[in-house]
């Protein structure tokens, strides 16, 4: 029997031994899902840590509230302007595409390993759905940024084909245990889900804006235990309206990211934590719950469908489902060969585990070992090939501001920051006082070749200078267009 003590030593020590090793990743390129994962297989029964863990309810539900929380904190910091021109590709890509993936891995195991068409359906769709967050780490600790639309894309549609490869899943599952109404009966649901989602995540949305910005609360800390007590709601309301969860949460987490709130900044820091928090969580749990010699028995064939999967099921997916669309070649091609699997897939492997199919242990090894080849075959040369593919431009660290202005309810002023580019004769060279567009605003501090001055009339402005501008806020678009980028 366990004390409470000895659990927080257990779970503090995992958490902790996780973040510290996080370090491995910067220097190596090692994807970092891999790393927590190894923790947890480590730690778990066949593992030195000895910690026996083999509740799929548990793990289930640990994997829930953890992407509820990721796909709030992914919705806010995902910016309308950039999803808007790639909304219907990207929509077309998290649908369509999902259910391509699903039916080229069904059809392809089915023929090559002689399981039931219907399992094998099931297994891919469990594996469909894609992680951005994963293909992002990569690219943020190799410092490269990637060029068009494809970082749009590759954002919102993993916020975005979770809610399907969720219904595939389970739609897989009722037609296996045969508790299905037919073919018209999934399409009823499908539309019923998936628009009860996006009607529930727009209004909740808006609700949590105006519910902020009109609380006036007494304690500044409220407002982040607000938002995240109001995520979870947002959940457990849109799936007790038969409607899906996670696309309501990512789409809330939108609409706040898309409107003035009072201490966004606060509230999308507190999120940003919080969800990784979850995925740290999220991967150890699903590290301890697997048994590394049942993952070796089905490695081979693991292996073939990981492949199939990587080479030709999710190129078959994205290629299709963005036919129609006006994206140049070179970005469908990126786009084909970067869709990591992440945590989704391995929480979905464990829904046929709780509905008892028979093969379900199968499947969750299987789905297991997918992920980590694709982690490390879709990962590792992820650099190489954006370089390839001539995708990657040159990395641009992002400007920390050193002071942090908060937004007060009926607040006119704004703060921000805005670089300065080579194309603008008016701003390059020039004194601030001299600059019109500044005028009526504060420059609150420069930030050059990573020093911070705090900037008088007579500073003259260099290419590449970093600015902390207070202003109000009906400025904030004509002060905007000076300049080369805006956070």
């Amino acid at each position: 029997m366990y004390h409470l003590e000895t659990w927080l030593l257990s779970i503090s020590a995992l958490i902790t031994f996780s973040i510290l090793i996080a370090k491995l990743s910067n220097n190596t390129g090692l994807p970092i899902l891999i790393l927590f994962l190894a923790v947890g297989m480590l730690a778990g029964s066949e593992g030195p840590g000895g910690i026996h863990f083999n509740s799929h309810e548990i793990a289930q539900s640990i994997g829930i509230i953890s992407l509820i929380f990721i796909l709030f904190s992914g919705g806010l910091e995902t910016k309308w302007a950039e999803v808007r021109p790639i909304l219907w590709p990207t929509i077309s890509l998290s649908t369509f595409g999902v259910f391509l993936t699903t039916l080229a891995v069904g059809v392809f195991v089915h023929f090559i390993f002689g399981i039931s068409f219907k399992v094998s359906l099931l297994l891919g769709a469990v594996v469909s759905s894609t992680d951005a967050a994963a293909v992002f780490s990569i690219l943020n600790t190799r410092k490269l940024r990637l060029r068009g639309s494809a970082r749009p894309m590759l954002e919102f549609e993993s916020g975005t084909n979770d809610p399907m490869a969720v219904f595939l899943t389970v739609a897989m599952i009722g037609i296996i245990t045969g508790e299905s109404h037919g073919f018209w009966s999934l399409c009823f649901d499908f539309v019923l889900e998936m628009g009860v989602g996006l009607l529930a995540g727009v209004f909740m949305g808006r609700l949590l804006v105006f519910l902020l910005n009109r609380s006036n609360f007494p304690i500044d800390g409220f407002y982040t235990v607000f938002a995240l007590a109001f995520s979870v709601f947002i959940y457990a309301l849109t799936v007790s309206l038969h409607g899906s969860g996670f696309l309501s949460v990512y789409v809330a987490g939108l609409i706040v990211n898309h409107y003035e709130v009072v201490h966004k900044k606060a509230i999308v820091r507190f999120f940003d934590g919080i969800a990784w928090l979850s995925q740290i969580g999220m991967f150890l749990t699903l590290g301890l719950l697997v048994f590394p010699s049942e993952l070796l028995e089905n490695i081979w064939g693991a292996i073939v469908i990981a492949l199939f999967l990587i080479l030709v099921a999710r190129p078959i997916g994205v290629f299709a489902s963005l036919l129609f669309f006006k994206i140049r070649f070179k970005e469908i091609s990126f786009i084909s060969l970067v869709g990591l699997r992440g945590a989704v897939p391995i929480i979905l492997a464990t829904f046929p585990m709780i509905a008892g199919i028979r093969e379900a242990s199968w499947i969750f090894n299987v789905v297991f070992f997918i992920v980590i080849s694709s982690a490390l075959l879709q990962g590792w040369p992820l650099p190489i090939l954006a370089k390839w593919l001539h995708m990657d431009k040159p990395y641009k660290k992002k400007f920390t501001s050193p002071i942090e202005f908060s937004d007060y309810e009926n607040s006119n002023m704004q703060m921000f920051n805005l670089s300065i580019g080579d194309h603008n004769p008016y701003i390059v060279k020039k004194p601030i006082v001299e600059i019109p567009i500044l005028k009526g605003s504060l420059v609150v501090t420069v930030c050059r070749d990573g020093k911070y001055f705090v900037p008088s009339g007579g500073t003259i402005l260099e290419v590449g200078d970093e600015l902390q501008i207070l202003a109000e806020r009906r400025n904030a678009e004509k002060l905007a267009a000076f300049f080369e980028d805006t956070d």
